[in-house]
């Protein structure tokens, strides 16, 4: 069991529904703070050994940026974009021979509390799982990719809205994307993940797969807020965030 780990920040998109094609997604405020400061900082109060964020669009600005915020950010491009799993397989040099754990966050994920995370990682560690997922539980789940368990309770899948069948829409637990791996374990899966699906491109989630058919434990741990893993996707979203951290200070 390891007692370390190092954050990767998913931070290369361009947020076309930002109506700004000139700033990178994670470039747009809340409370004053780019919304990739938010995470940065969060991984930073967990004392984080190492901050990866992973940049595309518009990377300069974004990078420049990040200097200002910390010393100990180091970032990694992403170019082309081909999904998640392409995204942190950009970390292999810097994390090839790294003994800990790898958080995985997004750069456009502001509204996440030091105690999830921290729970997230206490609760990986004591169930000896190499990746647990962080879920939440919405009343109406739709669009969202559900977590499948067994009845013991032992996460058994991961299934996205459209290949779902009907029972398996009913599930109430969603991925929220956010999740922490055993570095070795997280890089042997990458190896072995493929781009069959229709966009082409290389999805976190496969490793996952990778990880059952080799019978290692994978665990999930739900966050107790619904609002605290939501991503940024237009403007008024950016505006119900700045809501809601401002309601969280009063």
């Amino acid at each position: 069991m390891h007692n370390k780990f190092s954050t990767v920040i998913m931070a290369a998109g361009k947020g076309t529904r930002m109506k700004d094609p000139s700033k990178a997604k994670v470039m747009f405020p809340v409370n004053k703070k780019p919304l990739i400061q938010h995470v940065v900082e969060l991984a930073q109060s967990l004392n984080s050994e190492r901050i990866i964020p992973i940049v595309g669009f518009q990377r300069e600005a974004v990078v420049e940026f990040l200097n200002t915020v910390s010393r100990k950010v180091e970032t990694v491009v992403q170019d082309p974009q081909l999904g998640t799993g392409h995204a942190v397989m950009q970390t292999e040099p810097l994390l090839r021979n790294y003994v800990g754990d790898v958080l995985v966050l997004s750069g456009d994920v502001p509204l996440l509390r030091k105690e999830t995370i921290a729970k997230l990682i206490k609760y990986h560690r004591e169930s000896n799982a190499v990746g647990t997922i962080l879920t939440a539980i919405l009343d109406d789940a739709t669009g969202y990719g559900r977590i499948l368990r067994n009845k013991s309770g032992i996460v058994t899948g991961i299934i996205e809205q459209k290949d779902a069948t009907d029972e398996q829409r009913l599930v109430k637990e969603i991925n929220s994307g956010i999740y922490i791996f055993d570095a070795k374990f997280l890089f042997e899966a990458l190896q072995h993940i493929n781009p069959h699906n229709a966009q082409n491109e290389y999805y976190l989630t496969d490793v996952f797969g990778y990880f059952w058919n080799h019978h290692f434990i994978i665990s999930a741990v739900s966050a107790d807020d619904f609002d605290e893993i939501r991503g940024i996707n237009t403007l008024d979203q950016l505006q119900e965030a700045e809501d809601i951290l401002n309601s969280r200070n009063k």
